[in-house]
């Protein structure tokens, strides 16, 4: 998979900015704090929320994504670093007060069962008030899927929920797609 996204790296910025409303419900956290980007790729949203005063971690698989978030952070002088590493190997939840996970989960069969243990380990081993954020696809079974992981654990609050949509427009071509998405935020008690 790292080596389909180093290719599609190629093109900077390539998804484009973030979500207007993920910007929004993090400018308005009364406390910033340290900040997982779980799958950040080239850093479309933690490159703006370090920028908001985040001290933000970025993990993602594609080498090339991770320069280049690691190139922004040092020309802007941002509180924010990039790690090239296996998401699932990673089990250093509790140190953050918040975890972001954007369009990272898709619940195709293949996958399903390793992407709902993931997200239990992260319910289970991120610390008492953390903030856990999963902006998803509300296309298919997709939100179905996750409501079913969440609902299991009953110390979880949902804090913010809001329908997005996102629009990717290929750079070379003009080809323009909208999906509609949710993003869901969670505080952990």
């Amino acid at each position: 998979m790292s080596e389909t996204y180093n290719k599609y790296y190629q093109t900077e910025n390539l998804f484009g900015e973030p979500y207007p409303e993920l910007i929004e419900f993090f400018q308005s956290r009364p406390v910033k704090g340290r900040l997982l980007d779980l799958g950040c790729g080239q850093g479309r949203d933690a490159v703006a929320l370090a920028k908001l005063g985040y001290e933000v971690t970025g993990i993602d698989s594609s080498k090339v994504g991770i320069d280049q978030l690691n190139a922004v952070a040092r020309n802007e002088h941002l509180t924010l670093r990039g790690v090239v590493g296996d998401i699932y190997a990673y089990g250093d939840f509790g140190l953050y007060d918040y975890i972001l996970m954007d369009s990272m989960f898709h619940f195709r069969k293949p996958e399903r069962a390793k992407e709902m243990g993931l997200l239990q380990r992260i319910f289970e081993e991120s610390k008492q008030h953390a903030i856990i954020t999963i902006c998803i696809q509300d296309t298919g079974d997709k939100l179905e899927v996750l409501h079913s992981v969440v609902s299991k654990f009953k110390w979880l609050e949902e804090i913010h929920n809001t329908n997005l949509s996102y629009t990717f427009v290929d750079q070379d071509s003009g080809h323009r797609s909208i999906t509609p998405y949710q993003m869901l935020s969670l505080k952990k008690h």
